[in-house]
Protein backbone atom coordinates (compact mmCIF):
# COMPACT_ATOMS: atom_id res chain seq x y z
CA UNK A 1 0.00 0.00 0.00
CA UNK A 2 1.80 3.17 -1.07
CA UNK A 3 -1.06 5.81 -1.24
CA UNK A 4 -2.36 8.41 0.05
CA UNK A 5 -5.09 7.37 2.87
CA UNK A 6 -6.27 11.18 3.76
CA UNK A 7 -9.67 11.50 2.19
CA UNK A 8 -10.57 7.83 1.67
CA UNK A 9 -13.59 6.12 3.21
CA UNK A 10 -12.49 2.63 4.87
CA UNK A 11 -14.43 -0.05 6.96
CA UNK A 12 -12.91 -1.83 9.79
CA UNK A 13 -13.09 -5.37 8.82
CA UNK A 14 -10.99 -7.11 12.21
CA UNK A 15 -9.90 -5.23 15.46
CA UNK A 16 -8.37 -6.37 18.52
CA UNK A 17 -11.11 -3.14 19.72
CA UNK A 18 -14.13 -4.92 19.75
CA UNK A 19 -15.44 -1.50 19.88
CA UNK A 20 -14.18 -0.80 16.30
CA UNK A 21 -15.54 -3.43 14.57
CA UNK A 22 -17.91 -2.60 11.09
CA UNK A 23 -16.80 1.15 11.89
CA UNK A 24 -16.67 3.12 8.59
CA UNK A 25 -15.75 6.96 7.77
CA UNK A 26 -13.32 9.14 5.91
CA UNK A 27 -9.54 9.40 7.00
CA UNK A 28 -9.07 12.50 7.62
CA UNK A 29 -5.24 11.97 9.37
CA UNK A 30 -2.52 9.63 9.52
CA UNK A 31 0.65 9.38 11.64
CA UNK A 32 2.86 6.54 11.80
CA UNK A 33 1.22 4.65 14.17
CA UNK A 34 -2.09 6.15 13.82
CA UNK A 35 -5.72 6.40 11.49
CA UNK A 36 -7.67 9.73 12.54
CA UNK A 37 -11.13 8.53 11.48
CA UNK A 38 -14.26 10.55 10.36
CA UNK A 39 -17.24 9.03 11.35
CA UNK A 40 -20.93 9.60 11.97
CA UNK A 41 -20.45 9.05 15.57
CA UNK A 42 -17.24 11.54 15.78
CA UNK A 43 -13.54 10.76 14.98
CA UNK A 44 -12.08 7.98 16.21
CA UNK A 45 -8.14 7.54 16.32
CA UNK A 46 -7.26 3.97 14.84
CA UNK A 47 -3.95 1.99 16.36
CA UNK A 48 -3.35 0.68 12.49
CA UNK A 49 -1.47 -2.68 13.78
CA UNK A 50 -4.15 -3.29 15.79
CA UNK A 51 -6.86 -3.45 12.63
CA UNK A 52 -7.68 -4.87 9.09
CA UNK A 53 -9.63 -2.80 6.91
CA UNK A 54 -11.01 -1.87 3.47
CA UNK A 55 -10.22 0.45 1.83
CA UNK A 56 -12.67 2.07 -0.97
CA UNK A 57 -11.50 3.63 -3.86
CA UNK A 58 -14.26 3.88 -7.02
CA UNK A 59 -15.88 0.77 -7.35
CA UNK A 60 -12.64 -1.23 -5.93
CA UNK A 61 -12.70 -2.62 -2.41
CA UNK A 62 -8.99 -3.40 -1.27
CA UNK A 63 -8.41 -5.29 2.12
CA UNK A 64 -5.51 -3.67 4.24
CA UNK A 65 -3.62 -5.41 7.24
CA UNK A 66 -2.76 -2.24 9.08
CA UNK A 67 0.50 -3.79 10.32
CA UNK A 68 1.38 -3.84 6.78
CA UNK A 69 1.33 0.78 6.39
CA UNK A 70 2.67 1.75 10.18
CA UNK A 71 5.36 3.76 8.78
CA UNK A 72 5.64 7.39 8.13
CA UNK A 73 2.68 8.01 5.56
CA UNK A 74 5.53 10.59 3.56
CA UNK A 75 7.96 7.35 3.56
CA UNK A 76 5.06 5.14 2.26
CA UNK A 77 4.20 7.18 -0.86
CA UNK A 78 8.20 8.28 -1.17
CA UNK A 79 9.14 4.73 -1.88
CA UNK A 80 6.34 4.36 -4.49
CA UNK A 81 7.80 7.01 -6.63
CA UNK A 82 11.84 5.80 -6.52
Amino acid sequence: MKEELIGSDIKITKSKNKSLMNVEGKVIDETRNTILLSTKKGDKKIIKDQVEFDLFTGNKVTKIDGKSIVSRPEDRIKKRTK
